[in-house]
């Protein structure tokens, strides 16, 4: 028997809607309305660069044009409905995830212990009793707080002094958590007085939270294979995977299809029977500009095979072997990337300037789509706190491909 075949225009339309990018942009951007974007999208992942907005406050402001980024922190810090921690990246999750956590929480104690001793080559467990201690008599803390010692300055990430390190090994096995954010400065305290004793007492058998984790990788990607499926969260094995795989294969619950991709190429996956046979809903005419961290771009690999877009971060490429610029940003229209542009606030002139836009091969900037990039940069200025957008001197030409 055949597989069903999803052709390539039904599949960017199930993946757009499961990713919030065929909603409206209303709403109020805050509260429960705000935590429900959350949910729906899985998580929010958290970056420091800040060229143009934040990647976790542009992935949300995508989604919700009434969007501040206090709220975000209000619903960290206030309402304590979302807490932070490690998916494939530091993220903010849904609090009522917390008790599926602590199985990476037990296989980080084990992993790491070892792992980072031969790393950073510093006795570092001898210090987390103290630095314990010392968070649980002192209060919150940052790594600023507790090193390198003085006389020492640390070379990065690789030569941390070991009561930093401690500290995020301490975090990494949930012993502490992130309280808040100052600034982007991870601030910890006692996991105790985090997060809220309903969900610090839940627990959830390992099976359970496999199921959990598959089920939900499987609500947020719409069609997947098992390694993609692992991916989501990374917190089971490829063998725990493969057997979730196999028994959700064999009662019937999933299904092999086939997707096509951009270029017709086909590709099996894995998905909930029949979920393919309503009509996605359409997505918007409408034009956004994406964080590189949003969610439905996580996955470059499938972003190129279901939207024929090629992306990578070229912060780490030295200047004159970028190919576009330090730090660009995709442009979504309705179901198709039509390009990326290079733009950065100016926050002492209040300006957000606009150095250069790329589009796709094979895509027509015309008046209607230029119009509505145009809005898009107006919004982005608003947003950035900006009075004005200001274009370098070639803009025209790059918009329209010359």
């Amino acid at each position: 028997m055949s597989r069903p075949l999803i052709k390539n225009s039904t599949a960017r339309a199930i993946f757009l809607a499961r990713h919030g990018l065929s909603d409206p942009t209303t709403g109020p951007g805050n509260g429960a309305d705000l935590a429900g974007v959350i949910d729906k999208i899985g998580f929010v992942q958290l970056d420091s660069v800040n060229t143009f907005a934040r990647a976790h406050d542009l992935i949300l402001w995508s989604r919700r044009r009434a969007y501040r980024p206090a709220a975000l922190g209000d619903l960290f810090t206030k309402d304590r409905v979302l807490f932070e921690h490690w998916t494939h990246d530091a993220s903010v999750l849904p609090i009522a995830l917390f008790p599926h956590w602590r199985h990476r929480f037990d296989r980080n104690r084990t992993r790491l212990a070892e792992r980072w001793a031969n790393w950073h080559k510093h006795d570092f467990l001898a210090e987390t009793d103290a630095i314990r201690d010392r968070i649980a008599r002192d209060g919150a803390c940052t790594s600023s707080d507790v090193g390198p010692t003085e006389g020492r300055k640390s070379g990065g990430w690789w030569d941390w002094h070991p009561s930093k390190t401690a500290l995020e090994y301490l975090w990494q096995v949930g012993e502490i958590s992130v309280v808040r954010r100052d600034g982007f400065s991870k601030v910890y305290d006692l996991t105790e007085r985090v997060i809220p004793q309903a969900h610090l007492q839940a627990q959830s058998p390992l099976r359970d939270s496999l199921d959990w984790s598959m089920n939900a990788a499987l609500n947020h990607l719409a069609f997947a294979n098992a390694t993609e499926l692992r991916a989501f969260h990374q917190m089971f094995t490829p063998a725990e995977v493969k057997s979730w795989v196999d028994r959700a294969k064999a009662n019937s619950s999933l299904t092999e299809v086939d997707i096509e991709a951009s270029d017709g190429s086909i590709r099996p996956a894995l998905m909930r029977p029949s979920s393919w046979d309503s009509d996605p809903p359409a997505p918007l005419n409408r034009l956004r500009i994406l964080s590189p961290f949003d969610p439905m771009l996580r996955d470059r690999d499938r972003a190129e095979r279901l939207f024929g877009f090629h992306y990578r971060i070229e912060m780490f490429v030295p200047a004159p072997k970028r190919i576009y610029g330090y730090y660009v940003f995709p442009v979504l229209d309705a179901d198709r990337i039509i390009g990326r542009i290079d733009m950065k606030t100016d926050r002492a002139a209040g300006v957000l300037r606009v150095a250069a836009f790329w589009p796709e091969p094979g895509v027509a900037m015309g008046k209607a789509r230029t119009a509505r990039l145009l809005a898009e940069l107006d919004q982005c200025a608003g947003f950035a706190g900006c009075d004005s957008v200001a274009f370098a001197p070639d803009w025209l030409q790059k918009v329209r491909g010359k």
